[in-house]
């Protein structure tokens, strides 16, 4: 087993295992009854108060939508002795649940992502896991991927925590052996069940991870707001997301896209959920045009601001490294290796800053 200290990926792990050790990829199909809807609305079937959701709320009929599910080998639905953990990964602004996939490419005939996970776990780096990829697009128009500022299918981003919370986890963890169980709402339950889950995603993935989970701001096209958007991409602020820190102790943000929400705010949202977060990593390339100033201002005042709330924080810098899936795999490899108890290991909290 390699030491936990974050290292670049080492380039036989995005080469294929044997047969027998390979994980699988199922496409599945779940029902979605909370989402943005043509007129901008949100359709929800829960009490949610119009003013935590920055519009209306109405209710409405639920859609469907697909995600990808790795499952690791030996994986055996009939046997719920064996429980898994389970890892949500997010796609950016012009993916979808098959980006991770696709726009990664194969080596050895299969692709990248399933060479990764399945080396960790053959090399106990990591223990067998459930790996879920979602498409991040909480809209009626999700299968949309085009990148258009006054869309519904980009504003379905900034509201894909409810989906998360209310539609896509509980169909996981109803339909597969996790060891997490978001019905179960003792406090030991959810004390128990968020060290069970991680979520990491690249560019507007790794927003998504930021704003969402630790709880930053949602946006929306500035010919709704009626301001002027600091990053003239035509998006600007609106209200706050609560934050999802009570059902993931792990987060990861990979390229964070322009519109991550800064680290004071970051941070003090975190001081104000009664969890702690176990695990904060951030990466990007060094010479990333798109991320690299969104990437410095998100980290930045967020672990003062958070106090005792965060517990390990990783800064990585990869250098000389762009927008692309050389630091996204980067990342994929140290955050996997990290999460659900591994880095319990590494002593007190702490900042650690690293350029690989």
């Amino acid at each position: 087993m390699r030491s936990k200290n974050v290292t670049a990926g080492p380039a036989e792990y995005f080469k294929s295992v044997n047969d027998e050790l390979q994980g699988t990829v199922q496409e599945v199909t779940y029902k979605v009854g909370n989402y943005i809807d043509l007129s901008r609305q949100f359709v929800t079937d829960r009490s949610i108060d119009p003013g935590e959701a920055g519009r209306e709320t109405i209710a409405g009929d639920a859609i469907l939508k697909k995600c990808n599910v790795y499952l690791p080998a030996g994986y055996d639905p009939t046997d719920s002795t064996v429980r898994y953990n389970v890892l949500y990964l997010l796609h950016g602004v012009g993916g979808d649940q098959d980006e991770w996939f696709s726009s990664n490419g194969k080596s050895d005939g299969r692709f990248i992502i399933c060479n990764l996970l399945d080396n960790l776990i053959v090399s106990g780096e990591m223990d067998p896991l459930i790996v879920v990829f979602p498409n991040g697009r909480s809209a009626y128009d999700w299968t949309d991927s085009s990148f258009n500022t006054e869309g519904t299918n980009m504003l379905g981003f900034y509201y894909f925590d409810y989906e998360l919370r209310y539609d896509l986890i509980p169909f996981i963890e109803s339909n597969y052996n996790t060891f997490a169980d978001i019905t179960d709402t003792s406090r030991e339950g959810i004390l128990y069940s968020r060290t069970r889950r991680a979520i990491a995603g690249l560019s507007m993935g790794g927003m998504q991870a930021l704003n969402l989970i630790l709880g930053g701001y949602r946006h929306d096209s500035t010919r709704i707001t009626g301001t002027e958007s600091p990053w003239n991409n035509g998006l600007d602020k609106t209200v706050l997301a609560p934050g999802m820190i009570d059902l993931f102790a792990y987060v990861g943000a990979f390229s964070n896209a322009p519109t991550s929400s800064d680290g004071t705010t970051l941070g003090v949202s975190l001081t104000s959920c009664e969890y702690n977060l176990h695990l904060l990593y951030t990466t990007c390339g060094d010479a990333d045009g798109v991320a690299i100033g969104s990437y410095i201002k998100s980290i930045d005042g967020l672990m003062h601001q958070s106090e005792n709330h965060l517990h390990h924080f990783f800064q990585i810098l990869i250098k000389d490294g762009f927008h692309d899936f050389h630091v996204w795999n980067n990342g994929a490899y140290n955050f996997s290796r990290l999460i659900f108890g591994n880095c319990d290991d590494l002593g007190r909290p702490h900042v650690r800053s690293k350029t690989i």
